[in-house]
């Protein structure tokens, strides 16, 4: 079921939402959380497929907040709220309320939203693409206990995980990330198995200007405690982790985007599934946890000030390192740093692209 309302209030679209439960015979609310979606006309409809999607996991209450441009002074001056409401199968499992904001009304969206919110459930807020820099600052961004972007779909991808980490709030996440869970899982895995190596160099290889190699590029060197190289590949995506160890060499290489193969020492190569998951996929893991990531805030914060230095700025391939000793070089140190501790799995959902 559809409903339009124009030049409609927050008031007018609960009420049109109840009396749409009651047409189609489910007065009871069954919905686990409200995902605002704040995106534009262009993006809408990819993001709120993707949602419905998810949906299907996490039943919830999708507002989607269309932010209209004026065309004209007085246009701009009137504010104006047309809604969609969608319920039954024309929403997945939950209802949708599309809101579209005109005018001074944009510089509001907040006070329209509040009133929608489900009493008593989580709130996430996920911006498909133009995200503020401050996501907790934001007037959207506040109303969520957990706030997702996606820095792939900046234009200057590596440059916005800088920004990331330095306006970063707990609640902060990011689909760049969660690509990688699977990632972290099998190299996690990886090293499970090899008890008595160490580790003392890792190299990242993917395609240029793309956040969830940088972020898995930190996630490693925060961990191991060793050098890591980013390296240019022509991607899709990731293509390759290499972790030089006293034993060998560990490889886990996806050149096609789908099917890895995992090479370690003294053990036959195996296929491994690795392949590329939807936005719905990304986002259903996201919903799945609603607590800070702790391990998300460590990575991002490790590395960022390292993507600009002078040996490798962003998009160059040439590296993102632990620190390194006052002493000597990062190279030298390498080989003297103590024994590394292995990466911790992934207890969260764990990300890959």
């Amino acid at each position: 079921m559809k409903i339009d309302l124009t030049e409609t209030t927050s008031s007018k679209i609960n009420a049109a939402l109840v009396q749409a439960r009651r047409d189609i015979g489910t007065p009871a609310i069954g919905m686990v959380l409200t995902l605002v979606i704040v995106t534009d006309e262009e993006n809408a409809y990819d993001a709120l497929k993707s949602a419905n999607d998810a949906s299907h996991e996490h039943p919830s209450r999708i507002v989607v907040v269309v932010k209209r441009v004026s065309r004209s002074p007085r246009s701009r001056r009137e504010a104006r709220l047309d809604a969609e409401i969608r319920v039954g199968a024309d929403s997945g499992t939950g209802e949708t309320v599309v809101l579209r904001l005109h005018g001074e009304l944009v510089d509001h969206a907040q006070s329209v939203v509040l009133p929608l919110l489900l009493p008593d459930a989580p709130v996430v807020v996920w911006w498909p693409e133009g995200a503020p820099v401050d996501l907790a600052g934001d007037p959207l961004g506040s109303l969520g206990q957990r706030r997702i972007t996606d820095t792939y779909a900046s234009e200057h991808p590596i440059e916005a995980l800088a920004s990331r980490a330095q306006a970063y709030a707990p609640g902060d996440t990011d689909l760049s990330w969660t690509r990688i869970t699977p990632w972290r899982s099998m190299l996690a895995a990886a090293l499970d198995q090899q008890t008595l190596s160490t580790v003392v160099s890792a190299t990242v290889e993917g395609e240029d200007e793309n956040p969830s190699c940088e972020l898995l590029a930190m996630w490693l060197a925060d961990r191991l405690k060793v050098p890591v190289t980013r390296t240019l590949s022509g991607g899709p995506g990731l293509t390759a982790v290499r972790m030089e160890t006293k034993d060998g060499v560990i490889v886990l290489d996806r050149a096609d985007g789908s099917l890895a193969t995992l090479c370690m020492p003294g053990q036959p190569d195996r296929a491994v599934a690795l392949k590329r998951r939807e936005t719905a996929e990304l986002l259903a893991e996201e919903l799945r946890r609603l607590d800070p990531d702790n391990t998300y805030e460590a990575s991002l914060k490790f590395g960022v000030s390292r993507l600009s230095a002078p040996t490798g700025g962003p998009g160059t391939g040439t590296g993102t390192e632990a620190p390194a000793s006052t002493d000597a070089p990062a190279e030298a140190e390498a080989p003297a740093a103590k024994p590394a501790a292995k990466p911790a799995k992934a207890t969260k959902r764990a990300p890959a692209k």
